[in-house]
């Protein structure tokens, strides 16, 4: 009794409703790879925008290549989220660092029994890293057992968020501030950034150079940009940002001029190990640390990667600030 001619007028709906919007190619093909991972297209256009967004999509195929590999030694977890996301963490951080060397925070709880049991033991080596890596006991404790007795989780700890950030404390509020922490206070406070892609068409009509270039190159502390304006919007290395243009420069948006202090010779740069955008900055300028102290915490694939004191002295200069995307081996600060 169905209809299939429905299913093509709905397909021809859906492509007209969309034509303004940017589709990844991953997700508009069958490709082998992707269910012999096995990757489900949800999770997979999430974690492949986000290689876009960093500017390492060129290691797409490595990483759902080494996905195998991850999901048979993590134990054949069911591969939808937030599991799928774990597998792709670990897949990500095998090619970026070498396998192994770097265990993901939600794929090395998984294998340590911090969500349950696996469908399938995992295996024995991979455990004992992730144990070393995130300094954690393997645990049969149920999920409920070790929420309970965790004190930043809860309906106590989310209020805590709440009135920190003037909120309300709604159930809708308490709920999205316990399930995302700092990301979901940013995003009920506006702050969010959003995914969501429009396509822009370059094509004008012949013009003389005399009306000035389609495109621009702008370089900023030496690294170029390739950026196109289109009326209300940007595209800044294939990347669109909505824009608002004003003459003069309000106080809001002025950048401030106190990020540094005088560098000494042996001051030390500490550089970003991947790409990533800035979460939070951690210290002031002038402030003193010590070794292993937080600088600052990097997002990368919705993974949280602290930057630390390389050494002992004084932060000199911040080179970054919260929500800067940042690129691999960009300076993000200098200490004395």
């Amino acid at each position: 009794g169905v209809d299939i001619d429905k299913v093509m007028k709905a397909e021809a709906v859906f492509k007209d409703c969309m034509k303004d919007y940017f589709l990844p190619p991953e997700a508009t093909m069958v490709e082998p790879m992707i269910p012999w991972s096995p990757m489900p297209g949800g999770a997979l256009t999430a974690n492949t925008q986000m290689l876009r967004d960093n500017g390492i999509m060129d290691k797409y195929p490595a990483i759902i290549t080494a996905m195998g590999e991850v999901v048979r030694r993590g134990g054949f977890g069911t591969s939808v989220t937030p599991v799928s996301q774990f597998y792709f963490q670990q897949a990500f951080n095998n090619v970026m660092f070498g396998p192994w060397e770097k265990i993901a925070e939600g794929y090395g709880k998984m294998v340590l029994g911090y969500f349950g049991r696996t469908p399938v033991e995992p295996d024995a080596e991979i455990m004992a890293i992730a144990s070393k890596q995130l300094d954690l006991e393997p645990t049969t404790q149920t999920p409920i057992q070790i929420n309970d007795s965790d004190p930043k989780k809860g309906l106590a700890a989310a209020g805590k968020l709440l009135d920190a950030a003037g909120l309300e404390k709604t159930e809708e509020n308490l709920f999205i501030a316990a399930a995302c922490k700092d990301k979901g206070i940013a995003y009920l406070l506006g702050d969010a950034k959003l995914g969501v892609r429009k396509t822009l068409k370059h094509e004008k009509p012949a013009q003389s150079k005399s009306e000035g270039p389609e495109g621009y190159t702008v370089s900023v502390d030496g690294k170029a940009y390739a950026v196109f304006l289109d009326g209300p919007q940007a595209v800044v290395n294939g990347k669109t940002y909505q824009i608002d243009v004003e003459e003069g420069a309000s106080g809001s948006r002025a950048v401030p001029t106190n990020k540094k202090q005088a560098a000494t010779a042996d001051a030390q740069s500490i550089k970003a190990p991947m790409p990533g955008t800035v979460v939070r900055v951690c210290c002031e300028v002038g402030e003193s640390v010590k070794s292993g102290d937080e600088i600052l915490v990097l997002e990368a694939m919705k993974m949280e990667a602290p930057i630390k004191a390389p050494c002992d002295g004084t932060v000199s200069s911040i080179a970054v600030a919260q929500g800067d995307q940042i690129t691999s081996g960009q300076i993000l600060a200098y200490i004395n």
